[in-house]
């Protein structure tokens, strides 16, 4: 199924869940970073609302928020590139929200994403200004799973093909997800445990800028953070 969008980017190539992965990203074999959070959180930018922490545990990085958190990795990224990790959402607290950024920019600071007084702080809204694509997974209370492309004007536009609510793309807490994201090509995709569950060409792709793990009043674990190449 194809479709045009009028609003800010060109075409959703394939609907959630079309069909395994594949194994194109077999072609991403050049590691570049990673990190098995087995030291610090050095290659790391917290952004958190007071009430939250972030701390590393059991070759984990451990987000328990209150009031929303964004955890940057440092170094700008630059398409063809994969990222992936395991993620697991813990029944400790509210089973929602394992999102992200990607290839995210700041249109004041293009160059630099942590420029001084760029104005984040947590808070979902400091972010609406960005350029980035974004997956909230399970967000809503774990009601919705959806995909934006943020056009750095303050605005979210979403397609409602990109606004899944079934159950099978949502939750279950204390599960651990495989996520990789996929930019090479002018497409993007977001694949969860070999499924893909979003598959998008842009017209006016973003092919470099920050990821960053994203979530609000729950607990979420990380481990396995790579990022490829080809």
């Amino acid at each position: 199924m194809i479709r045009k969008s009028a609003l800010y980017f060109g075409l959703s190539l394939l609907g959630a869940g079309c069909a395994p992965d594949s194994g194109e990203s077999g072609t991403f074999s050049m590691k570049k970073h990673s990190d098995d959070f087995s030291g610090d959180l050095s290659q790391w930018v917290v952004e958190q609302q007071p009430g939250g922490d972030v701390f590393i545990e059991d070759g984990r990085l451990v987000i328990v928020d209150e009031g929303g958190c964004t955890v940057w990795f440092r170094e700008r990224l630059e398409a063809p590139v994969e990222i992936r990790y395991r993620a697991t959402v813990s029944s400790r607290g509210r089973v929602s929200d394992l999102n992200c950024f990607w290839m995210a920019t700041d249109p004041e600071s293009p160059d630099d994403l942590f420029a001084e007084g760029h104005g984040r702080n947590g808070s979902f809204a400091t972010y609406d200004s960005l350029r980035t694509y974004y997956v909230g997974y399970g967000g809503n209370h774990n009601s919705t799973t959806r995909f934006r492309r943020y056009p750095g004007t303050g605005e979210r536009p979403m397609l409602p093909e990109h606004d899944l609510r079934d159950e099978e793309w949502l939750l279950d807490g204390d599960r651990e997800y495989e996520i990789r994201i996929i930019v090479s090509d002018g497409r993007t995709r977001y694949i969860r445990d070999g499924e893909t569950v979003f598959d998008i060409i842009d017209d006016e792709p973003l092919e470099s800028g920050w990821f960053g793990f994203r979530t609000v009043r729950s607990r979420i674990e990380i481990r396995d953070f790579e990022v490829r190449t080809k």
